[in-house]
């Protein structure tokens, strides 16, 4: 994993960035809205995502449970906290829906990876979010940066990622540029 492509282009959303994939998400369609915010709030692969069901959502005490898919055994699960904005979004997309039901359908069909895809393109569109960046992956990768940015604990990041090595998820402690500037500034 890396945080640059090898032209040295930003791999994940900045604050701005993510400000803005927000401002566009919200006033999206409200299943668009509850899969972006999803990605955004969980930093959970795109996978991941288009395999919650109805029951992995606890809303009375805001958790998704996620079954984690890069790793080799099928049984390896792993609780993120939400949001109440994402309880509430995530609410009304689950309701009436069976807790085997997926969470996201597309014309009466469970929505594809392609689907989910395009619609995370076209709010970055929105949000005026160009280049390697502009993805489903730039939203993972920007959580990773935005919890360290909030000082979530490195350990704390690697089980919410779903990370089976902690120098996986030590690579987002090396940002650059202003998440960098931010972090020394905080020494200061």
């Amino acid at each position: 994993m890396r945080l640059y492509d090898h032209a040295g282009r930003r791999l994940y959303l900045n604050a701005a960035e993510r400000e803005r994939f927000l401002v566009a998400a919200r006033a999206a369609h409200p299943d668009i809205r509850s899969f972006a915010l999803t990605l955004l709030y969980t930093g959970c692969r795109i996978s991941e995502a288009l395999e919650l069901s109805a029951g992995d959502v606890q809303l009375g005490v805001e958790i998704i449970t996620f079954r984690t898919l890069k790793r080799r055994r099928d049984d390896v699960y792993r609780e993120i906290p939400i949001p109440e904005e994402l309880t509430t979004t995530l609410a009304t997309t689950i309701h009436g829906r069976s807790w085997e039901e997926p969470i996201w359908q597309h014309c009466d069909r469970s929505l594809n990876r392609s689907t989910g895809y395009r619609w995370i393109k076209a709010l970055m569109a929105k949000a005026c979010i160009h280049g390697v960046n502009a993805s489903p992956k730039g939203l993972r990768h920007g959580f990773g940066i935005h919890a360290l940015r909030c000082q979530v604990p490195l350990n704390m990041l690697q089980k919410w990622m779903g990370h089976a090595d902690m120098a996986t998820t030590a690579i987002y402690a090396n940002a650059c540029g202003t998440e960098e500037r931010e972090i020394a500034e905080r020494m200061w």
